[in-house]
Parts: C-alpha cells; structure tokens; sequence
C-alpha cells in the first residue's frame, strides 16, 4: 500500500472553499454534458456525492432522473447545496455513517485528493452495490503559451507561491486510487472544450483555489487587480482549453477476490 501523501490529510485547506462557497457556486464550471451523459448511461437508481460542495455535479445528476445523496464536510458549502433543493449530510467521507445504504454510483468531483485514497477506496467498496461504479473526476484548464507566461510573470511579481493553475492534472503520477480487489480495472477519460473566460469571471474564479485562498487578503486583490488588467488589455477575456479528467473504477460483480486495479489507455 502507498504512504498517504500530506495533501490528503490538510484539513485547512479543505476547509478553506466555505469561506467563499457562494463565490464558489458562481464561478466553478458544472461538469460537462459528455461526462453527465456517461454517468447516468450506467442508469444508477441513485447516487452518492462525495465532497459534493454546492451541488455542481449532484444538481446535474438529479436533473437527470436520478436520486442524489451529498456529503460535505463543509457546512456552509452544504448549505448552498441544500439552497439548490440537494439533500446533504454532513461528514468527512472516511467516517460518515451510511446505515445501512448502498448505491449504484459514488461520484467525487475535484475533491477525491483531499480524501485518504486507500481509506476511501475501502469505504466506496463498501457502499457501492455489486456493478456499481466509483467516478472520480478533476477540472482543469490550459492557457495558450504566451498567456501563461504573461500571467506567471504576474503571479511571480504578486504572488510566487502560488500556482496559476494552468496545467494538465495527473501527468506524472499514477491515479489518486487505491488499488483493491473489489474494483474492476480503471477506466480513464477526458473531456476537452474550449472557452472564453472574462476579466470578472477569471478573477472570480482563482479566489476560490485553496492556495489563493492562503494567500494574504491584499496580497490576493494585488493579483486579481493586475490578472484583471492583463485580460482586459486581451481584449477583455482570455482563451482557455478546458477539460475534465476522470477515472471510472466498477466493483466486480462477484465481490472481493484479491485482484488488483490496472490502469486501461484514456480514451481522448
């Protein structure tokens, strides 16, 4: 088994997105239709929302038929979720209390790294009925080379501890999952679009990453000052790759039996 890498265990940055949880619901993009399409082509009777924050990916399933359950670690971005009509309970995932319930589909959305992976893992085996499947899925986005090396000058100048958030996640490591035998091999893919994004709305957008989160209030309106004025002088919005990148893990029909998880190619 894999020591549990530190991030897994930071509570306070985890717990940083309450502070700006409106800001959050307004700014962080909802999963796209593709992925929505996939999880709901499974035809799960219902699902759990893991980390579900304000209700992205679970208001997107419920609008599609099928029952939805959060849990949030976070009061005030629960609460959010609760003001969209979601059912949520509060919990850390490793320690929540199912009693009793099981379901066919546990989806996380850009929080599974703030989770033990091997406690996790255990924990959705659990819970997930046989056939059942574990979705874990991140956003992220690109700039075009020129605009990232304008905007790393910026953050080198305003903030050089923090990340511009311009990169592809998971190059370099293999998925944040813990390999168990009740899981079928994992299944990775991506979803790609391109946007537009506004002066106001990337703003926004950065001031609810955890690490900007960190960062000292005036040194936070500095960046977002200079990043506003560097767009605007792009013609007021910048171009980025958006994408989303998820791994689909099945619990095997026939229960544990000592298998473990193998990586198939992405599907692009």
């Amino acid at each position: 088994m894999t020591k549990t890498p530190a991030y897994h265990l930071d509570r306070t940055s985890a717990l940083s997105f309450g502070s700006v949880s409106e800001q959050y619901d307004r700014f962080r993009p909802s999963p796209p239709p593709g992925l929505v399409d996939d999880l709901v082509a499974r035809a799960p009777r219902d699902a759990l929302d893991v980390g579900c924050g304000t209700g992205k990916v679970a208001a997107e399933l419920a609008g599609r038929g099928t029952r939805v359950l959060g849990v949030e670690i976070d009061a005030r971005m629960a609460a959010v979720a609760r003001g969209h009509g979601l059912p949520v309970e509060l919990g850390a995932f490793e320690t929540w209390e199912a009693a009793g319930r099981t379901f066919d589909l546990i989806t996380c959305g850009d929080a599974w790294h703030w989770i033990d992976p091997a406690r996790g893992a255990e924990k959705a085996a659990s819970l997930l009925r046989p056939g059942g499947t574990l979705a874990l899925f991140w956003s992220y986005l690109l700039l075009a080379d020129d605009d990232a090396a304008l905007f790393r000058r910026l953050y080198d100048e305003h903030a050089p501890r923090a990340r511009t958030h311009s990169y592809l996640p998971h190059q370099t490591r293999s998925e944040p999952f813990e390999p168990i035998g009740e899981f079928e091999p994992i299944e990775v893919r991506q979803y790609r679009w391109e946007a537009t994004v506004s002066a106001d709305d990337w703003v926004g957008l950065i001031a609810t990453f955890s690490d900007h989160q960190a960062l000292e209030p005036g040194q936070l309106a500095a960046l977002q000052r200079a990043l506003h004025d560097a767009i605007e002088g792009l013609g007021g919005g910048v171009g980025v790759s958006r994408g989303v990148h998820a791994a689909f893990a099945r619990r095997s029909r026939g229960g544990a039996d000592g298998r473990t998880t193998r990586r198939t190619p992405a599907r692009r």
